[in-house]
């Protein structure tokens, strides 16, 4: 199987200090990955370099086969279907959840078509899908100001998916969540992968072992170990540098 995302021997440096090192990583299409490690690991730096807001010194970085991520812009890189999840949520609090996600519905953008979409039964159904995705339903009319930090990072997910990315990058996206949140997110992003690849960035524990997928653990800027978090968590490297701390 042809990979969706091929990193190999990716080196990023910043005055001396090589925040990425080496780094490699194959993500097969329609896979979720979670990554861990300690803070300075490099993980926040590898999304950056897949989503072209840092150059590598060195190495390969591929999506889909064979195009190469290091030649292209931000906005090139997104629209190839790479959407990317920061850790604080950025809605726009003062409209709708329905708005929030109709102004991110990936449509024709001309002034003539802005007229069309936007009533087209078709653009309904789908901001009908995510809601059901997203677990914001019976929300769809509440402002986003008025959810909880949990639903603000579901309807943030939410946008992304109106995108139509086919891979998604998440970067922490229970921290501050209530347990329950967490549960429900872990959920909901195990049905996002049902249609797309996904990358998650994260420190609970918990929540990776809910998600149940394949973990990288970085350290110093390239992988320590991979495999069940079970087997990197018994890696006693990997206690030593991270879960013993």
């Amino acid at each position: 199987m042809e990979s969706l995302l091929y990193l190999d021997g990716v080196t990023v440096s910043f005055d001396g200090f090589k925040a990425l090192n080496g780094l490699s990583l194959v993500l097969q299409p329609g896979e979720m990955r979670a990554v861990i490690g300690p803070n300075g690991a490099g993980k926040t730096t590898m999304m950056d370099v897949i989503t072209g807001k840092t150059r590598p010194q060195s190495g390969t970085v591929l999506f889909d086969g064979g195009t190469d991520l290091t030649k292209l812009r931000e906005n090139d890189i997104a629209t190839l279907g790479i959407g990317r999840k920061f850790q604080r949520p950025t809605v726009f609090e003062h409209l709708s959840v329905w708005d929030n996600l109709e102004l991110a519905l990936k449509a024709p953008r001309g002034p003539f078509s802005t007229l069309m979409w936007k009533a087209a039964a078709e653009h309904r159904a789908r901001i009908n899908e995510i809601l059901a995705v997203i677990r914001l339903g019976d929300r769809r009319d509440r402002l986003a100001g008025g959810l909880s930090h949990g639903e603000k990072q579901w309807l943030e997910i939410g946008m992304l998916l109106a995108q139509e990315p086919r891979l998604l990058l998440v970067d922490e996206p229970v921290a501050g969540m209530t347990d329950a949140e967490t549960e429900q997110t872990a959920a909901l992003l195990r049905d996002v992968a049902e249609t797309r690849s996904v990358v998650v960035v994260e420190h609970d524990m918990h929540f990776v072992r809910a998600l149940g997928v394949k973990v990288t653990c970085l350290h110093e800027g390239s992988v320590l170990a991979e495999g069940s978090l079970d087997s990197v968590s018994a890696n006693q490297q990997v206690i030593d540098v991270y879960l013993g701390r």
